[in-house]
């Protein structure tokens, strides 16, 4: 597995680097076939000291991605609390394929971003990826695993794209678009 450690107004320091990996090296026990763990350390200007350091970790195993962000006080404790979300979300993405007796071999796709509603509004990140065929149970799986509210995806079936969406009463819409 390669671990990529990443800081974003902050300098790593070597005592944060081996507490990283050595407590990220134990996610293989976890998961196998892991290619990449990627950390990206945050430290934010906050007004709430609860916020100041984010940690995100992203893991890459065998076509599935899987994302977790905590914040904390400290980055210690931001990379522990996201570390835990980590392993929670692998054990209930191992309990779903386990439950359909199959592992999907297809890489899914990244993670779609989540619209923040701000004042005035106004577009501040744009993200490309790759559109990879899947069905409509892949697509939901994966934008539970990623904890998003909707997920783009290219419909293996219709070879159109398609939005699946949570719904308020807990289960799933899919938007198939039409051009007029």
């Amino acid at each position: 597995m390669e671990l990529i450690i990443t800081g974003k107004n902050m300098e790593i320091s070597d005592r944060v680097r081996e507490y990283v990996e050595k407590k990220a090296g134990r996610l293989d026990r976890y998961l196998q076939n892991i290619d990449e763990a990627s950390l990206e350390l945050t430290r934010s200007s906050a007004r709430s000291a609860e916020d100041r350091h984010i940690a995100q970790l992203t893991v890459r195993a065998k076509g599935t991605i899987l994302r977790a962000e905590e914040r904390a006080p400290d980055v210690f404790t931001a990379f522990d609390a996201v570390l835990d979300k980590m392993y929670r979300q692998i054990m209930r993405y191992k309990t779903r394929r386990r439950g359909r007796g199959r592992v999907q071999e297809e890489e899914l796709l990244p993670p779609v971003e989540e619209y923040e509603e701000e004042a005035p509004r106004q577009i501040v990140r744009t993200k490309r990826f790759v559109v990879l065929p899947m069905g409509e149970e892949e697509a939901a799986d994966q934008m539970e695993l990623l904890g998003h509210a909707f997920f783009l995806f290219l419909n293996a079936e219709t070879g159109e794209l398609n939005i699946i969406y949570r719904r308020r009463d807990g289960n799933y819409g899919l938007i198939e678009p039409e051009l007029a």
